[in-house]
Formats: C-alpha cells, sequence, structure tokens
C-alpha cells in the first residue's frame, strides 16, 4: 500500500509529468489551512528532491502569505485515470516575486503564462505515496484557457492593480508582500 521515501524516484517523477493537475497545502500557526488546485503547464521537478510551480494570478495569495510565516508545504497528486496512486511531496519551500533573482532564474523553465505572479520553490524532505483505490476515474477532457486568456485583455498594468485590489492580504489579515 502506501510507502514513505526520502526523494522522487524516476518512476514518481514520470507520474507527476503526465498529472494534468496538482494540489497545494499551506497554513500558518494560526488562521485558516489552504489548499489550492493547481493546472496549466505550471510544475517542473528540478531533482529528486527539488521542485518549482509557477503561481498564476488568482483572487487570493495565501499561499504566498503562509509561506512568509512558516515555509512548510504539501503537494498531492492523484491519479484519476491509470493505475490508482495518491503521491504526496513534503518539504519546506521559498517564493520568488518578480523583483526576486531566483523568479529570474527560474522562470525560463515554463512557458510564457500572462499574469505570472510568483514562482515557489520546494526542497522535497519526504515523499509518500498511497493507494488511491477510492479516488474516481475522470477523463480529461482539455485544459481551460479562461484564466491567461483574461490576463492577456486585461494587460501588465490591469495585473498589478489587481494585485494591489486582491492579493495584498491574505484571508487572516495578513500581507502577502506581492507588492514588496
Amino acid at each position: 500500500m502506501g510507502k514513505q521515501l526520502a526523494q522522487l524516484t524516476p518512476a514518481l517523477e514520470e507520474f507527476i509529468a503526465a498529472q494534468k493537475i496538482f494540489f497545494v497545502g499551506t497554513a500558518m500557526a494560526e488562521g485558516r489551512v489552504n489548499i489550492s488546485p493547481k493546472g496549466m503547464d505550471s510544475f517542473r521537478v528540478l531533482s529528486p528532491s527539488k521542485i518549482i510551480w509557477l503561481n498564476l494570478t488568482g483572487s487570493g495569495n495565501e499561499t504566498a502569505t503562509h509561506l512568509l510565516e512558516s515555509d512548510r508545504m504539501t503537494i498531492m497528486f492523484c491519479a484519476f485515470e491509470g493505475k490508482p496512486l495518491i503521491l504526496r511531496l513534503y518539504g519546506h519551500a521559498k517564493i520568488f516575486h518578480p523583483r526576486d533573482e531566483g523568479y529570474g532564474a527560474y522562470i525560463g523553465q515554463f512557458p510564457e503564462i500572462k499574469g505570472s505572479r510568483q514562482i515557489i520553490e520546494m526542497e522535497v524532505d519526504l515523499v509518500q505515496t498511497s493507494c488511491g483505490m477510492a479516488v474516481p476515474f475522470m477523463d480529461f477532457k482539455e485544459e481551460r484557457t479562461e484564466l491567461e486568456v483574461y490576463w492577456q485583455k486585461q494587460g501588465d498594468e490591469r495585473i498589478h492593480t489587481y494585485w494591489e485590489e486582491k492579493n495584498t492580504t491574505s484571508l487572516d489579515g495578513h500581507e502577502t508582500k506581492i507588492l514588496g
């Protein structure tokens, strides 16, 4: 059934590459726990113990706030087709904004996506697999394009205004530091 590993195996890296969605979990010492679904071409395995993912502009910015206080993060993948599997990556993360050197170092790993907001780098210290036998089969139809199309129409100035209006404070009233 379940296994615990110190790092990703080549087979698990292949599994990740085939997934269309992943879930990110973060929390501060107090307040709400955040779990966010992520998609598009926004996840990269850099090594068996290091991953990065591209965070896109959305209605909230909880991950950024949480990582300022606590660098703990969990990422989960589920097999919705093929052999059942749940894969969790546990580790410690850093967040890079467009103004940060780390963002510039990593952004070339991803396709250009309008509304790209941050890059999160995580050092994986525990990999856990579990059976996933209760996860339903779901067929992938296609990627949604609405988010990217929306931000392309809005332009850079509107994106920054949106960050000021919607992304500077968490649900619990903490700063996200998106604007520096």
